[in-house]
């Protein structure tokens, strides 16, 4: 039987969209154009909910055919209401090809889509359909790539600073020896002042041992936090790092669902997880901030802060939001730091994001229409 929540049309839009300015200088993103995955899910009375996905290192075209033979064909029928039977449904019957990588990018599109449906059901901003938890999330200025040099990256953290953000990040490894990292970071403390918290990212860029080498003179310099200092399957270097420095040691992006985080859960050395939305979407980072609540670990999602604000305001163990700004351009009504370094949640029903017009048009490369 059909109900007005009944789904009955997916869509893709693949986007190819130039950066503003020139790409970001990370050493470990590819420098091409943004490509960005949009879905859409239209119901039997005409709600439609949306998401986007980011990867980063392209795929859309694998996305999109993944979505077409794996997962649309246990979506369409079902009723957007049952996001979780929905998500297992999905889990379970691509658990033998598709455990971690691409089936779960598609289905955290899905997942995403289906609450922004019941948040426009219930006029609801989600952070307030979750049981909003505060109105502000606090947020840090991420974009100090290591591209830029080490002038180029105290730069960018002075715009950040300027713009009322108390904590920036900044990163190393991968393009330099661990030693100019370490001058980087020194010369960024004596420019920031002890005033603002500096988040260090390695992006899986050392061993443990270099990471520990690297660490104790990093230490020195007082951050926030050093992220991801080996490879994600590297759970006993994580351990032997984090007993080693004074530094809290941080990760998880590259991580997908509570599945793969589980070792830092069962050996609680990692004070602050930070999962990727498209590894499992909203759904799956509740039920991971939820686990990890107990053992006093915090939660600061991996970019995509237009979609992890709701989260963070929802959450009761919510650390630090991720504020990148090289999407804001693609949004009718971009979410931006308020000027005492927090962000605050849209009132909008649902997630409450739009792309603008002309974004969807000008810049589509392809997407498919699927229905039963």
């Amino acid at each position: 039987m059909t109900t007005p929540t009944t789904i009955t049309h997916l869509r893709s839009t693949l986007l190819r969209v130039p950066w503003r300015g020139a790409p970001p200088a990370a050493g470990v993103v590819p420098p091409g154009p943004r490509e960005i995955y949009v879905l859409e899910i239209e119901t039997q009375g005409g709600l439609t909910g949306m998401s986007y996905l980011h990867p980063l290192r392209g795929g859309l075209q694998t996305i999109d055919a993944c979505m077409k033979e794996l997962v649309a064909p246990h979506v369409l029928g079902r009723d957007a209401t049952e996001i979780e039977g929905i998500w297992q449904t999905l889990y379970k019957n691509n658990f033998w090809l598709g455990r971690m990588g691409v089936t779960v990018f598609a289905q955290s599109a899905v997942d995403m889509a289906l609450w922004d449906i019941v948040g426009k059901r219930a006029g609801l901003p989600l952070f307030r359909l979750w049981g909003a938890a505060r109105a502000k999330v606090p947020a840090y200025g991420s974009g100090c790539f290591r591209g830029l040099g080490r002038d180029g990256m105290i730069a960018r953290a002075k715009e950040f600073t300027a713009m009322g953000l108390t904590a920036i990040k900044m990163q190393v490894a991968h393009i330099r020896p661990w030693r100019e990292d370490v001058l980087n970071v020194k010369a960024m403390r004596e420019a920031m002042g002890g005033g603002i918290e500096i988040m260090i990212d390695v992006n899986m860029g050392w061993d443990a041992d270099t990471a520990i080498q690297a660490g104790h003179r990093i230490d020195e310099y007082d951050p926030y936090w050093l992220e991801e200092p080996v490879v994600a399957e590297d759970f006993a270097g994580y351990r032997r790092i984090a007993a080693a420095l004074r530094t809290r040691v941080v990760g998880g992006e590259s991580h997908f669902t509570r599945n793969d985080l589980r070792p830092f859960l069962e050996h609680p050395g990692v004070p602050i997880l930070q999962p990727d939305p498209m590894r499992g979407g909203y759904s799956e980072l509740r039920k991971i901030a939820a686990a990890a609540e107990p053992w006093g670990i915090t939660v600061a999602p991996h970019l995509f802060h237009e979609q992890m604000v709701h989260l963070l305001a929802s959450i009761p163990n919510a650390s630090y939001l991720e504020y990148m700004d090289w999407n804001d351009d693609l949004w009718i009504a971009p979410i931006l730091p308020d000027t005492n370094g927090t962000m605050t949640p849209p009132e909008r029903p649902g997630h409450g994001l739009a792309f603008r017009p002309e974004v969807l048009k000008d810049h589509r490369i392809g997407g498919q229409s699927m229905t039963a």
